[in-house]
């Protein structure tokens, strides 16, 4: 099979083209042929060889995918070939998704949403998982006002169709760009709710936003020194949702002296329990809220086909911020 194969950490010039032999499935595993493909910030983090990196188990990156179902071991449970799935594999498959196959336990797997197409599908299961661990751990109420930092990419805009779908509509979010006011506006956030992130007094103006109010949650998917921003607004013993690992000893002191109660999101926990029933379990049950309309399935940007070129592309656009409310996606 094609794979596109990371030769050393470092820049994108470190991948390159090459042939494996097929996978050969254990009796719990399923054997994937991949239709598509999806892009996460953890790719280029791994490709640098940042904390990320310690949880490669290949050199083949990619982490999430939609495709079919080829063959499976005498110990599957519920899928048969021919199934359309989806999956987020982590460090569990055999290989990475930049590859035309790749076999992984079958308890990962989850329906793929009949009505949309593979390219679609790939974008569903790294955002939507750690969307609903967030949303999940949240336990947000009508009430409640919610802020989001980085609120334009994969997980934000998931979240936010959790919430609104559960009736939780105050919600405000910061955007930094035209294309990422306009995907948050196609979610049915109003003007009064987006603010521009690069402007001046953001503490002052996000608190505005929430009608002179600090926030009940606070959401940070970007980290950073605007973590301390999303740290400030959040009024005294608030909730606040870290799903980046990635803010600064200063928001540490904020959100102390707050009294906040962290909530701590990361999808692979699970794995790291051998919980892997909560992956396909999890995405079969946001298929179906997808397929039963209650959320949308996720827009997307197709950067090309499984090719050197196009995973150093991805790269880039990740490494540079430039994905302005759209999942990249490759075709397999």
């Amino acid at each position: 099979m094609k794979a596109i194969q990371l030769n050393g950490f470092g820049d994108v010039s470190n991948f390159s083209l090459t042939h494996l032999d097929t996978p050969v499935i254990k009796n719990d595993e399923v054997l994937i042929k991949i239709k598509a493909s999806a892009f996460n910030p953890i790719d280029y983090q791994m490709r640098l060889g940042l904390r990320e990196s310690r949880l490669m188990r290949s050199p083949i990156l990619g982490r999430e995918l939609s495709g079919i179902v080829q063959q499976v071991g005498p110990d599957v449970i519920g899928f048969k070939p021919g199934d359309e799935v989806i999956a987020l594999a982590g460090s569990r498959g055999s290989n990475g998704s930049y590859a035309e196959l790749m076999a992984l336990n079958y308890q990962m797997i989850g329906r793929k949403p009949r009505h949309i197409s593979f390219e679609e599908a790939a974008a569903i299961p790294s955002s939507g998982l750690t969307a609903w661990h967030s949303f999940t751990k949240m336990k947000a109420e009508v009430s409640d006002s919610i802020f989001i930092n980085g609120a334009a990419g994969g997980v934000g805009r998931f979240l936010i169709k959790l919430l609104k779908a559960n009736g939780v509509s105050n919600i405000v979010a910061t955007a930094g760009s035209g294309q990422s006011v306009a995907a948050l506006q196609s979610l049915g956030l109003g003007d009064g709710q987006i603010i521009n992130y690069n402007q001046p007094d953001l503490k002052d103006l996000l608190i505005t936003a929430n009608h002179g109010n600090q926030f009940d949650y606070a959401v940070d998917l970007v980290g950073g020194t605007i973590a301390e921003t999303t740290a400030d607004v959040l009024k005294m013993n608030g909730n606040y949702v870290d799903v980046t690992f990635l803010g600064t000893s200063v928001t540490r002191e904020i959100l102390f002296d707050k009294g906040a109660n962290i909530l701590n999101i990361a999808a692979y926990a699970f794995a790291i329990e051998n919980n892997l029933s909560w992956y396909g379990e999890t995405l079969s049950h946001l298929a179906q809220l997808i397929e039963n309309h209650e959320i949308d399935a996720p827009a997307i940007n197709i950067i090309g086909n499984l090719s050197v070129e196009t995973v150093q592309e991805a790269h880039r656009l990740m490494e540079a911020n430039r994905i302005y409310g759209k999942k990249l996606v490759m075709k397999i």
